[in-house]
């Protein structure tokens, strides 16, 4: 099982990661904490400090079209918020 999926990388992380050294991610739903917390350590080499989660359900779309009517949804997903050690810093943009 791949713990986690993508880094989150948007206005409001990005501001948390500079101050609070908090950044966001979107984990696999079935992973704890104590997963998400060794996946990050084994792959950025800091020491987490203390992870937080929120499961996403999915949200329901339906439109009336000429055609009838059309029924969506998006997907469901898990995001972890994942506080580091003071002096730790996980650099997203290494890679590129």
């Amino acid at each position: 099982m791949r713990v986690l999926i993508k880094p989150i990388i948007t206005e409001k992380m990005t501001n948390d990661s500079e101050l609070y050294n908090r950044y966001g991610f979107v984990v696999d739903p079935r992973a704890n904490k104590l997963q998400i917390k060794d996946a990050v350590e084994e792959t950025y080499g800091v020491s987490v400090k203390k992870v937080r989660t929120m499961n996403y359900g999915p949200v329901r779309k339906t439109r009336y079209t000429k055609t009838g009517v059309q029924q969506g949804k998006t997907n469901a997903y898990k995001k972890a918020i994942v506080d580091v050690e003071d002096g730790d810093i996980i650099d997203f943009y290494s890679n590129l």
